[in-house]
């Protein structure tokens, strides 16, 4: 028998000042059984830092290829946002990038991985791609006081990660890569 997804409630109080997004959010995401916390967590993460009217994650979950990640469509229900989680292959960001007229990538990996796995790869406008490698030290505190029902506070200034969870705070720069040399 096949194992099911586990559902996660998480609690975001959001404070994005480089965006102007203030928000209390409350995320309901799957965690696929193939899926590993620091992915569920990156995916939790993207969605607040890419946070805007009509941000969904996709149907079918982690394995629907067909789909982004996480995507946002406008009130016509055109695309207009594709984002991607971990290192994808490059033909999947290429066709993001034809699909979409914006793509962010958030990486849960070490930003060597990353450039390794698309150096010299030939994706649609590669250099208009937003990037970004989580900070493991983020994702380690986040994992270790991972619960079904999860409250935190995350806060973003100047490129700066603020997030407070239980007794843990934790201030981080998200690392921006450029795919483009």
């Amino acid at each position: 028998m096949a194992l099911g997804s586990t559902m996660y409630v998480f609690s975001v109080e959001l404070a994005d000042t480089d965006r102007g997004v203030f928000e209390t959010l409350e995320i309901r995401a799957a965690q696929h059984p193939s899926e590993a916390p620091d992915y569920l967590l990156t995916r939790v993460l993207a969605y607040c830092l890419e946070y805007r009217e009509g941000i969904a994650f996709s149907k079918g979950g982690v394995s629907d290829r067909d789909e982004p990640t996480l995507f946002a469509r406008d009130l016509t229900n055109a695309l207009q946002l594709w984002v991607e989680i971990g290192v994808p292959a490059p033909e999947r960001l290429h066709q993001a990038s034809k699909a979409a007229p914006e793509v962010a990538l958030y990486c849960h990996k070490d930003a060597y991985q990353l450039r390794t796995r698309l150096k010299g790869a030939s994706i649609h406008r590669a250099g208009a791609l937003r990037v970004y490698v989580v900070p493991r030290a983020l994702l380690d505190v986040l994992v270790r006081q991972l619960d079904r029902r999860m409250s935190f506070s995350l806060t973003v200034a100047e490129g700066h990660l603020y997030c407070s969870v239980g007794d843990d705070n934790v201030d981080c720069v998200l690392e921006k890569v450029s795919l483009v040399e």
